[in-house]
């Protein structure tokens, strides 16, 4: 490849300049993270008054708490989450503190009992595989290999996952059992699921009569602008097109209130709720129900948790401005990036020239930057690309998220440029 040598010359030129920023970087010795998407200690501090203890430990319907019993968690709690994940009260589960901790439940209760509508346990299929709609959650993908999950990449598009290809997987082959999505502000691209979207997942042919869509709705009110997002409500799709067990959603608050203290969220179909309650039996004798009467005296009802999250947006919204600002300012133009500007969510992706994203890390570690691994994004670690890099900026305070992201950017030049005269020069 050649190219005119004033080309050339200017690019070498912004190569050294990046070289001598990243060089002063690396100077000044920072240690900043942006991992993993984490509220921040002002965040938590918004819930500080679940930490006041009132009495009596008693339901709304006179229940006392302190005791054993109510494996489905607290009606009045219920009642303030059912909207939000769409899930009628009756038919929604209050549990443990982490959603996390029941998806893999969902997975270990699969592989060792029937589902409703299966024929045989996962355990004894010869092979059972996922699709994971790329890019994606890093935690999902790593309960797949803990259970030995094939898994299949599926495309983002800019309504969810590429449609064509799944209907396609899940219509021909019987051991594809399941799909991960996150419907609203997905990590780490921050897309939310289009209607016709949630129509097909909810109405596609299965080979698998035992397929389930594991929709971890982690960011239902998370929103960062005024105008919140909706998404079509899957669980009366899958009923309206004769498929009302394939659903099973998630939530929390873990980044609603307390992240090691909040309360895990499952719904789903009155048959696979029966399957649930019969499975976790044996595994519990009820959830910690007077933290789940906390949640209910602090946030009250469901217009309290509205305002509750508007405080968090309150919050997080100039964090994320600012990384849009100082990207579009040190890269905008360059062709060297491209990002998303999420309207919710935690994440925001970066996409960088292509086989750049693994260097860029290492670039922002040796310069005192720590990011999600590149890779984190695809299953097994490995994006083919090498191209997305994971920004979560709601940890750091705003100063420090400011410094991290143009450190970053002088990254993205230094590898970008270096690639591309290394292209020329090949």
């Amino acid at each position: 490849m050649t190219a005119p040598a004033s080309t050339v010359e200017e690019l070498t030129a912004q190569r050294d300049r990046a070289r001598q920023d990243h060089a002063d970087l690396v100077a000044r010795g920072l240690r900043l993270d942006l991992t993993r998407g984490k509220p921040s200690p002002r965040q938590l501090d918004l819930a500080e008054d679940l930490l006041d203890a009132q009495a009596p430990a008693v339901s709304a319907d006179g229940t006392d708490l302190r005791n054993y019993g109510g494996l489905q968690g607290l009606p009045e709690l219920r009642a303030i989450f059912g909207d939000s994940l769409q899930v009628p009260v009756e038919q929604l589960l209050a549990a443990g503190n982490s959603s996390l901790e029941l998806m893999h439940d969902a997975l270990v209760f699969a592989q060792l009992g029937v589902v409703p509508g299966g024929e045989r346990r996962w355990v004894d299929e010869p092979e059972i595989a996922f699709l994971c709609p790329v890019p994606g959650y890093d935690r999902h993908f790593a309960l797949c290999e803990r259970f030995g999950i094939r898994m299949i990449p599926v495309p983002m598009t800019a309504g969810g996952p590429d449609m064509d290809v799944v209907e396609r997987l899940v219509a021909e082959d019987p051991r594809v059992k399941g799909i991960w999505c996150v419907p609203k502000y997905s990590n780490p691209d921050g897309t939310v699921y289009s209607d016709e979207t949630v129509r097909r997942l909810a109405a596609m042919p299965t080979a698998a009569r035992d397929f389930r869509i594991f929709w971890d709705n982690a960011y239902a009110v998370h929103h960062l602008g005024d105008e919140p997002a909706e998404i079509a409500d899957l669980l009366g799709l899958c009923a309206e097109h004769g498929n009302p067990d394939r659903a099973f959603v998630f939530g929390s608050t873990s980044k609603i209130t307390f992240a090691g203290g909040g309360v895990a969220f499952f719904g789903a179909s009155p048959a696979n709720v029966e399957w649930w309650l019969s499975c976790t039996a044996k595994r519990s004798i009820g959830p910690d129900k007077i933290n789940q009467l906390r949640h209910v005296r602090f946030l009250r009802d469901a217009e309290g948790l509205r305002e509750h999250m508007r405080r968090h947006a309150a919050l997080l919204r100039p964090k994320f401005d600012a990384v849009d600002k100082i990207l579009t300012s040190e890269l905008g133009g360059t062709g060297l990036a491209s990002w998303t500007s999420p309207a919710g969510g935690y994440f925001i992706s970066l996409q960088v020239p292509e086989g750049c994203a693994r260097a860029v890390v290492a670039k922002a570690k040796e310069a005192g930057i720590n990011l999600t691994p590149a890779g984190a994004t695809h299953p097994y670690g490995d994006d083919p690309a090498d191209r997305v890099i994971r920004i979560a900026p709601t940890y750091p305070e705003l100063p420090e998220v400011e410094q991290a992201i143009a450190a970053l950017a002088t990254c993205v030049r230094l590898v970008g440029t270096e690639k591309i005269l290394a292209d020329l020069n090949s």
